[in-house]
C-alpha cells in the first residue's frame, strides 16, 4: 500500500453530514489503563507479602455504553477524569491498608471495591442512566498476576 497525502481535509457539513457521524446503534466499550503506586501487607498470609511492600499496580478499565449523535460511546477523557477522582486521588502512593475499608488488601477484595466506588460514580454523574456500565477491571498486581472482574460475575452475585 502506498503512502498518500490527503488532496482534502474532510469538512462538517461540506463532505460529511452530521446525520452521517452517528454509524451504528450498537454497545461498544473503551478501555483504558491506568497505574498508581501503593504499599500494603497481607494478613493472616504466610508468605513474603505478609511484610510491608509495595507495587506499581496497573489498572485496566473497560467501559460500554451506546454511541451518541457525534459516534462515541464513552468519552476516554470521563474515564481518565472519573478514575483520577475516584481511584488514584485514594489510593495512589498510599498505605493500602489505612486507606481501604477493613479488608485484606489483596488484588481480589481491591478490586471488588475500584469495581463499586467507579459503578458509584457512574450512578452519580447520571452516565448509568445514559447506559454507561463498566463491563470489566483488570488489577495487576505484578506484569504477571492480576485480578479481573466482569460485569456478569457482579450482577449474578448481587
Amino acid at each position: 500500500m502506498e503512502f498518500q497525502i490527503p488532496k482534502k481535509v474532510e469538512k462538517i457539513d461540506e463532505d460529511i453530514q452530521r446525520h452521517e457521524l452517528k454509524y451504528h446503534h450498537k454497545r461498544v466499550g473503551i478501555t483504558k489503563e491506568f497505574t498508581f503506586d501503593a504499599a500494603h501487607h497481607l494478613h493472616c498470609y504466610d508468605g513474603k507479602c505478609k511484610n510491608l511492600h509495595g507495587h506499581t499496580y496497573k489498572l485496566v478499565i473497560t467501559i460500554s455504553g451506546y454511541v451518541n449523535d457525534i459516534g462515541i460511546s464513552v468519552d476516554f477523557g470521563d474515564v481518565k477524569r472519573i478514575y483520577n477522582e475516584v481511584v488514584k486521588a485514594q489510593l495512589d502512593h498510599r498505605y493500602l491498608n489505612e486507606v481501604l475499608p477493613n479488608m485484606n488488601t489483596t488484588a481480589e477484595n481491591m478490586i471488588v471495591w475500584i469495581w463499586e466506588e467507579l459503578d458509584k460514580r457512574l450512578v452519580e454523574e447520571g452516565l448509568k442512566k445514559l447506559g454507561h456500565r463498566i463491563e470489566e477491571l483488570v488489577l495487576y498486581e505484578t506484569p504477571t498476576s492480576y485480578a479481573t472482574m466482569k460485569r456478569e460475575w457482579m450482577e449474578i452475585d448481587e
